[in-house]
């Protein structure tokens, strides 16, 4: 008999003691304000040493957003594993609407509204969330031009790609997301053109 771990054990641990600092730093930046908590004192409340966060996050920033590498895996996953008949378009355009949605329901739209006001008022968090989407650009570019049988992203799918991830970052930056939302693909899916001739049409010009 011999002492082995279950597969995935280890994994599951390093998973629950990345989320539980990243929870930990949050609701203190929440409390206190980012600039005034330092790693020693996430440490400190999360139980762990200043290496081991470091360990899980590069750098202060990176303790807001735990799931950096997940959201790249279940975007690209929204392009590959989308229902036969799909569109690239209506497939990331579900995705996102299905994360906002999540993340309500999983804190629900109150908290949900202090932690995005929270992270639109840091300029330093603010900044890294932009760089953070715009790194998932080259998955995402590699992903649809492989479903659309190319070799390489074309001019226009890395165009069409960083549209979309600028998307997000516009969606946290306002209070009616889903409307953004709504707004964002439907220009995407059908052109800027027939919203021009809609808004000069209503406004009589």
């Amino acid at each position: 008999m011999t002492n082995t771990e279950p597969l995935g054990r280890r994994e599951r641990k390093k998973a629950a003691t990345r989320k539980n600092i990243s929870d930990v730093a949050t609701m203190m930046f929440l409390e206190r304000g980012f600039d005034n908590v330092s790693i020693r004192e996430v440490a400190d409340a999360a139980d762990v040493s200043p290496t081991t966060v470091f360990a899980h996050f590069p750098q202060k920033e990176a303790l807001v957003f735990d799931e950096d590498d997940e959201q790249r895996d279940r975007l690209v996953g929204a392009v590959r594993d989308r229902p036969d008949g799909t569109t690239i378009n209506r497939a990331i355009r579900d995705f996102y609407t299905a994360e906002v949605g999540a993340n309500i329901d999983e804190h629900g739209n109150d908290v949900t509204r202090i932690f995005l006001a929270f992270l639109n008022e840091t300029p330093a968090l603010r900044d890294y969330a932009a760089k953070m989407w715009l790194r998932h650009e080259d998955a995402l570019s590699d992903a649809i031009a492989d479903e659309l049988g190319v070799p390489e992203p074309t001019p226009e799918i890395r165009v069409y790609s960083r549209f979309v991830l600028q998307m997000q970052l516009l969606v946290n930056e306002n209070d009616d997301q889903l409307g953004i939302l709504d707004a964002g693909f439907t220009v995407l899916e059908n052109g800027w053109a027939p919203v021009e001739a809609r808004i000069v049409e209503s406004n009589g010009r």
